[in-house]
């Protein structure tokens, strides 16, 4: 492993490059046009100041890290000459499966395929390839250079060679990978996204304040952030189309998205990438401020 693309230079993306690029692997990135490429490195280049400051690199590092990655937004030029890809683009199934049709046709016989979707099916993405045996799930966290766990998702006909070196490129990249089979919404938002969906039902239903339900499981469950703060973070877009996923995948109706998740999605309220969700998020401020549709939930 030594030349990695990653498809999407987005907060996953760029946080996926910055990663692989900091411990030394040639990282081409990619993405839909120049401007969004730039914003990447630009936010790729902060992060990396904010490790100096800390202490964690040294200005070299910081060099070398941007040395390592090349931006391109044709995937063929991207794509050619990789040892692994790495998916990051929109929790869309159809975009991903488009991809990866392209990826199979583009990337020499020993490419492992990986995608960072956080709960489309594994096994669904690798049926449109020639090599479902390399195509396999990097399920990282955000923010990529931060969080240690990697979610390691095995389509139906991965194969082990593929699997173990997936796990030993997790750890050398100075993550911890956790195993988990290609079953909707994986392990991490098998478990995390009903429980936002419950906050939310808890918020609509009137069973608490935006302050009382995220105060509950920060202090009562020692969550280091509430999960109507968390889906905010997330984006609740996002945390639509995971519910849907589980609930058209399981087909149990406890994984129905809740009517006021749907409603703030289909305005446009968003959570952090819009500026308000159950709270208003302006840039530069950690201020937790309730969104005024819900100052009046009690």
């Amino acid at each position: 492993m030594k030349n990695i693309t990653v498809i999407g230079s987005g907060t996953m993306g760029n946080g996926i490059a910055h990663t692989f690029a900091q411990f030394g692997y040639q990282v081409n990135l990619i993405d839909v046009n120049e401007v969004a490429l730039q914003k990447a490195i630009d936010t790729i280049g902060k992060n990396l100041d904010r490790q100096v400051t800390k202490g964690l690199i040294s200005e070299a590092d910081k060099t070398a890290t941007l040395a390592n990655i090349t931006t391109y937004t044709n995937l063929k030029d991207a794509a050619s000459h990789a040892d692994l890809v790495v998916e990051a683009a929109s929790e869309n199934m159809a975009i991903k499966l488009d991809i990866f049709k392209q990826l199979d046709e583009i990337c020499p016989a020993h490419t492992i395929l990986a995608s960072n979707t956080s709960s489309i099916s594994i096994t669904k993405i690798a049926s449109v390839t020639k090599r479902p045996t390399q195509v396999i799930g990097m399920h990282f966290m955000n923010p990529v250079p931060v969080m240690k766990l990697v979610e390691v998702i095995n389509g139906f006909k991965t194969s082990e060679e593929v699997t173990e070196t997936i796990l030993t490129l997790s750890k050398a990249v100075g993550k911890i990978p956790a195993l988990a089979n290609d079953y909707a919404g994986f392990i991490a938002n098998r478990i995390l996204m009903p429980m936002i969906n419950e906050a939310i039902f808890c918020l609509q239903q009137g069973v608490g304040s935006v302050e009382s339900i995220d105060t509950v499981m920060k202090l009562g469950m020692a969550h280091p952030m509430g999960p109507l703060q968390l889906a905010d973070f997330i984006g609740l877009d996002v945390c639509l189309a995971i519910m849907n996923v589980l609930h058209e995948g399981l087909g149990d109706t406890k994984y129905a998205p809740s009517p006021l998740l749907v409603n703030m999605v289909t305005a446009g309220n968003l959570g952090v990438k819009s500026g308000e969700g159950f709270y208003v998020h302006t840039a530069g401020s950690k201020d937790l401020v309730v969104s005024s549709r819900f100052k009046n939930h009690r």
